[in-house]
């Protein structure tokens, strides 16, 4: 089993989420990840979501998707030719020994301070999971607080953009 990212542009209508998500789980599948928004077209939402499964199930469920009426395109995207981030929040101790290592280590990472209290700060950082998971193990003498992990966002590289289709085929279809 390995790890696929997949970008699944649907139309912006309320109980997509749901569908897709229960056919995952109907297939026993755990979603690693997932992350939706709308895209720079309002109609249209993108659904980034990170699956742990062989090719063959992976490709079956890809077809499955694809029977849902409000599903307008999927599209795996591979690490090289796609941009990858997800963002972190962590709230750590920093009182007055401790702070100016903790600001040290947020430049280190080129996080940025985003709440400053008398004895801790929040960190806002940005990156591949790899990148998050050290900076949050640098951190972690200094006493985590508070943790929160959005799921992973992710984009082909280069000009091409995968709404440009789905946007018409949702013209033909009003």
């Amino acid at each position: 089993m390995s790890s696929h990212t997949l970008s699944v542009l649907v139309e912006n209508k309320p109980g997509i989420l749901a569908r897709v998500a229960a056919l995952f789980s109907r297939r026993g599948f755990n979603i690693e990840s997932l992350a939706v928004g709308t895209t720079e077209h309002p109609d249209i939402s993108r659904m980034t979501i990170v699956v742990n499964v062989a090719e063959l199930p992976l490709e079956q469920v890809t077809k499955q998707l694809n029977k849902l009426i409000n599903v307008l395109k999927i599209v795996e995207l591979e690490q090289p030719a796609s941009v990858q981030r997800e963002l972190v929040l962590v709230k750590v101790r920093a009182d007055a020994e401790t702070r100016s290592q903790v600001l040290e280590t947020v430049t280190l990472f080129r996080a940025k301070v985003v709440d400053v209290a008398p004895d801790a700060v929040t960190i806002e950082a940005t990156g591949n999971r790899d990148k998050l998971d050290a900076f949050i193990k640098v951190l972690e003498p200094f006493g985590i607080k508070e943790l929160v992990q959005s799921g992973m966002v992710a984009i082909g590289r280069g000009a091409r953009s995968i709404t440009d289709r789905s946007l018409r085929a949702i013209d033909r279809s009003a």
